[in-house]
């Protein structure tokens, strides 16, 4: 249950909290690695305008950022968590501006290296990486920069783009400014009948109201708010997409998706695979969609009863110390390695675990290349929140066997990768729980969190990665963004989503102008990927063992020593293919199917 007593933190035990003290002791000890950073970024400067003078001077000056960044990266992971512990201290607050801006005034005083970097040909750099050994360590570092060469420009221009950064993100900022802060809703009935103000942070919760009034007049009432700034949700979007499409000219890119999704060398046919693949297996969707309707007794299926739960009045209660146990034997096909590692962060205060006054809300995988992958939680006695340990365990995990294998320079990993190790625990814990749930009721609600992961994961992420493209290649075509054609895009692409069997409530078509992802330039896309490629490693790990196993430690110990899309085919996941992605699906209609049949 969820517990109504919040402590302060100095009332908590000190078992139950992270372990901080094993990064700096005190603050004398943060204050003078503070010094001791402010003084390396300061000797940096010697190396401008020498860097790739000789084979020397490149390892110098590449050895000195690793000992820059490292010692900096300590400073503001510390100084982050310190503040999340009670982000009402004065102490606290100043400690973490502190460190922002020691990562502000590092990444300035470094930034000569790449643009240096840049000016060396594939001839010098062999013939330097020849004369010096030690340069080896930096080959894929060197090659990932240099991969992107006909993409830079200039000195001069590369400083004018970054001067202009602050005004090219104004779309973005007003679009925060008008939704997080200008916007009011009006206000609705509750289930008991009270008045209640419609919020963004309430919306969910009254969608998966039992009563369906609530959640038809949350749901028009919002989204009539919306319609009603169409205009300038418009403006902003559009003015964000500009400047996508810009940048993508300016480096000369063949359009804005190829150069959102360069940094990590991941091929467009990847986006082009997912959509695609999606597409084919639509049909499970319509028929989940189907028997959504058909558990709710319902004569149309609205927009609005999606978020409500189908089985109801099923509580999982799970202290802390069962859900942990519950986690153990769930990863158990992870063998050894994995399940000895992971004690050890159950057991060496990894983690952070209670809520107390003035703690950061949510929860997250955190720390540095020489710190523990700490884990901050709020845990209540919740089956979600059980589902939470598992993901952030998953993280920090990955962290863990990337730091211990790989050196500072490739220690950490891409985005296109970083939920996978999350959702393969996830999806293992889900696996192990539906073999050993005690009765229908529960085996139904797990299906039902199963199949929400894929409706919201993998379909809507797809949808929105859909309509991004969509719409950006109407703008390069020469298109305009107003606010009707982007509904009518959008209110589309739910027909096409969601089938027959949902009526496509008109309100929908402006939920784009709510969605801050649209301004990530290309990021959704990832959400969908990442879990297609955990599905699939959870799923080889439970049919094939050992060798699954062992290829599966093998990704997680591999970092950024290579490129993502590398890293997992390594794995045995190959996302330049459909295959993936249908897989998933595959399991998906599986589960659709048995939760039909327990109905």
């Amino acid at each position: 249950m969820v517990s109504k007593e919040i402590l302060e933190r100095k009332d908590i035990a000190e078992e139950l909290k992270w372990d901080l003290g094993s990064m700096y002791a005190n603050q004398e000890a943060w204050n003078k690695d503070f010094d001791k950073a402010m003084e390396l970024a300061k000797k940096f400067e010697v190396h401008k305008g020498s860097v790739v003078d000789s084979s020397e001077n490149l390892y110098k000056t590449l050895k000195d950022s690793d000992e820059l960044f490292r010692l900096v990266e300590n400073l503001y992971s510390y100084s982050h968590m310190k503040l999340d512990e009670d982000t009402r201290l004065g102490s606290s607050q100043e400690l973490s501006d502190k460190g922002m801006s020691l990562m502000v005034d590092v990444q300035d005083k470094t930034s000569f290296l790449i643009p240096e970097i840049l000016t060396i040909d594939e001839a010098t750099l062999k013939k330097f990486i020849e004369e010096k050994e030690e340069l080896k360590l930096y080959i894929q570092y060197l090659e990932d920069i240099l991969r992107q060469k006909d993409h830079v420009l200039s000195a001069r221009e590369e400083s004018i783009v970054a001067q202009f950064g602050e005004v090219a993100s104004s779309p973005e900022k007003i679009f925060s400014m008008l939704n997080n802060a200008d916007l009011t809703f009006p206000t609705i009935k509750d289930e008991d009948g009270n008045d209640i103000e419609i919020t963004s942070g309430n919306f969910i919760p009254l969608m998966e109201s039992k009563n369906r009034d609530v959640r038809k007049n949350a749901f028009k009432e919002l989204y009539k708010t919306y319609f009603s700034f169409k205009n300038t949700f418009a403006s902003t979007l559009n003015g964000d997409l500009k400047n996508n499409v810009f940048n993508a000219r300016l480096r000369n890119y063949k359009n804005s998706m190829e150069a959102a999704i360069s940094d990590n060398n991941i091929p467009v046919t990847v986006y082009d695979n997912l959509i695609n693949a999606i597409h084919d297996n639509l049909d499970t969707m319509y028929k989940y969609m189907d028997i959504r309707k058909r558990a709710l007794k319902l004569d149309e299926l609205h927009m609005y009863d999606l978020y409500v739960p189908i089985v109801q009045d099923v509580d999982f209660d799970i202290p802390y110390d069962e859900g942990v146990e519950i986690i153990k034997k769930a990863l158990a096909p992870l063998k050894e390695e994995y399940l000895t590692a992971m004690e050890e962060g159950f057991n060496s205060r990894w983690i952070d675990i209670k809520e107390n006054r003035g703690k950061r809300s949510g929860a997250y995988s955190s720390g540095s290349y020489d710190s523990k992958p700490y884990i901050l939680l709020n845990y209540h006695d919740t089956l979600d929140n059980v589902f939470t340990i598992a993901h952030e365990m998953g993280h920090s995990m990955h962290s863990y066997f990337t730091r211990k294998n790989q050196p500072y320079i490739y220690g950490d990993y891409s985005i296109f990768v970083a939920e996978v190790a999350s959702t393969a625990n996830e999806a293992l814990l889900l696996d192990y729980m539906l073999k050993n749930v005690k009765n229908k009721n529960e085996k139904l609600y797990l299906l039902n969190h199963y199949l929400e992961s894929f409706r919201t994961t993998v379909f809507r992420q797809t949808m929105f990665a859909e309509f991004e493209k969509i719409i950006h290649e109407h703008l390069e075509d020469g298109g305009a963004l107003t606010a009707d054609y982007l509904c009518e895009t959008y209110k589309q692409l739910n027909e096409l989503y969601y089938g027959p069997n949902m009526v496509i409530d008109d309100e929908i078509a402006i939920e784009w102008a709510r969605i801050p992802h649209f301004y990530y330039n290309y990021y959704v896309f990832q959400y969908a990927t990442g879990f297609s490629a955990a599905i699939a490693l959870s799923q080889k790990i439970l049919n094939e063992g050992e060798i699954a196993v062992k290829k599966y430690l093998n990704f997680l110990k591999s970092g950024s020593s290579d490129y993502p899309i590398n890293v997992l085919r390594k794995a045995g996941v190959d996302m330049g293919t459909e295959e993936p992605v249908n897989n998933a699906m595959a399991l998906f209609k599986k589960l659709v199917d048995e939760f039909d049949s327990l109905l």
